[in-house]
């Protein structure tokens, strides 16, 4: 069912209910992707008993309103205004799924002892330094000089011509940039290290081997980042569940519902109360 939330500005953001009971679940999705990508999982995960809501941060999917170059979004009104309104909408205990950005902010929600569990995709330090040597070569020059000067020239940057999901608006890009340049990513640029040290749910984050975009690293330095939580890291290479590759964005491919969903929706009954 499509709902409409509303921000604490006022802003109106796209979202969207799969299931009418059950533990609440909050998807929280990755930088420029749309809510719609997560559906056919939070449907699944709707059939398994769980209520989800997905929605889309503001300038994304259904909660793009206007020219995204007049936008002023940051990149941590998506988590305080924006996923906190989802959040509120939940109401009580809730599961948080985060997929890459998704996951790495999930510390700036309100009321963190509402959350009961954490199941990471993907999620990352974006701290360039915790890539490989060879992603250092791409990961330097593009927070670095890339990302904001495209924001800066063009007034928002283009993702969906570069191949990072949607067109981001440039207050977004312009704080990304500006956290992949901080040691402690963005806890340390916003100085938020007493609310993440407030995370004490249990959390699976996977690593996946072929995710160029969350090497094993970096995954590893945002459980540092949540130093209270119960933090494990599932290592998965595709040879693991039959495949070529996974990737940053395959685990929510509906090939992987006899396998990965239903590992992932078997781990967050086990963690969710009734």
């Amino acid at each position: 069912m499509e709902i409409t939330l509303k921000a604490d500005d006022g802003y109106a953001l796209g979202a969207t209910v799969f299931g009418s009971r059950g533990r609440a679940v909050l998807v929280m999705p990755a930088t420029g992707v749309p809510q719609s990508y997560y559906a056919k999982y939070a449907a699944y995960l709707a059939e398994r008993g769980f209520m989800v809501l997905t929605f889309d941060y503001r300038g994304i999917g259904r909660s793009r309103n206007g020219d995204i170059r007049a936008s002023s979004a940051r990149m941590r009104d998506w988590v305080l205004l924006d996923a906190a309104a989802a959040a509120r909408h939940l109401g009580g205990e809730i599961a948080v799924v985060g997929h890459s950005f998704g996951g790495q902010a999930l510390g700036l929600l309100p009321e963190p002892g509402r959350i009961a569990a954490v199941l990471l995709v993907g999620a990352q330090s974006g701290y360039w330094r915790h890539w490989p040597a060879l992603g250092r070569v791409w990961m330097w020059p593009t927070t670095h000089i890339g990302l904001p000067a495209v924001a800066k020239l063009l007034g928002y940057f283009p993702g969906s011509r570069l191949g990072f999901g949607e067109d981001l608006p440039p207050g977004v890009a312009l704080e990304w940039a500006s956290w992949c340049r901080h040691p402690r990513y963005l806890v340390g640029a916003l100085g938020v290290e007493d609310a993440y040290a407030q995370v004490h749910a249990p959390v699976r984050a996977y690593a996946i081997s072929d995710d160029r975009f969350a090497p094993l690293r970096a995954v590893e330095a945002l459980g540092n980042l949540y130093p209270n939580s119960r933090w494990e890291t599932r290592q998965l290479a595709p040879r693991d569940v039959g495949v070529n590759t996974v990737g940053h964005f395959g685990f929510f491919r509906e090939r992987f519902r006899a396998s990965l969903w239903r590992e992932s929706a078997d781990w967050l009954e086990g963690r969710c109360a009734s």
